[in-house]
């Protein structure tokens, strides 16, 4: 019986960031010098979804990846940088400042 996969509408260039930040989190473990069965069991993870972890793979949970950054040593905390400086939110929302908006007439 084989098992379907489940198909991620993910595009390339999201691929490659995911499969950067595997390759720096495996690289922080190694730089560590921790074994990968040592930061999975911190993590509370199985090797295999490390292993996924460390390849990028996209079906692994965001909250997985947080566990093994923290597993390392605290890096969970660097998940707070995501999305901080959202440039492109920042000049949309100006824009809606710029019109003048009326408030909606109350009906009596």
């Amino acid at each position: 019986m084989r098992v379907k996969k489940a198909a991620y509408n993910i595009v390339p260039a999201t691929e490659e960031v995911l499969k950067m930040m595997g390759e720096q989190i495996k690289l922080a473990r190694l730089r560590r010098d921790l074994p990968a069965e040592l930061v999975a069991q911190r993590a509370g993870i199985s090797r295999a979804s490390l292993w996924k972890v460390e390849s990028g793979n996209p079906a692994v949970a965001i909250g997985i990846y947080a566990a093994v950054l923290h597993a390392l040593g605290g890096m969970d905390k660097d998940l707070s940088l995501v999305a901080k400086d959202d440039e492109m939110g920042r000049q949309m929302q100006d824009m809606n400042l710029m019109t003048r908006k009326r408030a909606t007439r109350r009906r009596g």
